[in-house]
């Protein structure tokens, strides 16, 4: 954050939320309310981040905007699909793996067989 008022401001919400003297939505509101008037935080190009960390550390999950849980979810089940896919690929390689004979383990009769094929 660039902007040194809005680092105090939010020190100070949030000793009051640790206090439970404010909603942890309030201060969100609070943060987002002087984003929207402050020049420094406007020209900020991190501050959209800032506001999600903040937001993710003092609301409970409950809490959080449908929106913003929602967005949270889609990017966990890719990440989920991403590992399952590389489990899947690893799956495969092995399995191709187990299907390769070595002919000296086999004997003559199993040998012949297999030329056969």
């Amino acid at each position: 954050m660039r902007c040194e008022r809005l680092l105090k401001l939010a020190k100070s919400w949030y000793l009051s939320v640790k206090d439970e003297t404010m909603a942890p939505a309030r201060m969100v509101q609070f943060i987002e309310n002087h984003v929207a008037s402050c020049e420094v935080c406007q020209e900020d190009p991190d501050i959209q981040d800032e506001i999600k960390k903040i937001t993710e550390i003092v609301l409970p999950e409950s809490k959080i905007p449908k929106t913003v849980r929602m967005q949270q979810e889609k990017e966990e089940q890719e990440e989920s699909d991403d590992e399952e896919e590389d489990e899947k690929n690893t799956d495969q390689d092995e399995e191709e793996e187990e299907e390769y004979i070595d002919d000296d383990d086999l004997d003559e009769e199993e040998y012949d067989d297999l030329e056969e094929d």
